[in-house]
């Protein structure tokens, strides 16, 4: 499995990029609009989205609560953006759920 990671970018050089922090090079081949400042989701050393700093703050305080799961930890609220919504279907199965659709 592959665990996506957010990072900001420091700088933009071509399709490489520098992480704030971590000074990583990352691959931005799959997302030629990133610009410095932005947060994408690193993958393996190569960004696959760019997404928004709320967007990153989740994944980085649920890959936080994991480590701590982990270690032995209480998650703490970790995941509260979820707790708060419940889960949810994606939208195709819940138009197939809402017409009582089954699977034969």
């Amino acid at each position: 499995m592959c665990v996506g990671v957010p990072m900001q970018l420091l700088s933009v050089d071509g399709i490489a990029g520098r992480a704030v922090g971590t000074g990583e090079l990352i691959d931005l081949s799959l997302t030629p609009e990133a610009a410095p400042g932005d947060w994408v989701l690193n993958f393996l050393g190569a960004s696959r989205e760019v997404i928004s700093a709320d967007e990153a703050a989740k994944i980085s305080a649920a890959l936080g609560g994991l480590r701590a799961l982990m270690e032995g930890r209480d998650l703490g609220d970790a995941f509260a953006d979820l707790e708060a919504t419940g889960p949810r279907l994606p939208a195709h199965l819940q138009a197939a759920r809402d017409a009582n659709k089954t699977i034969a």
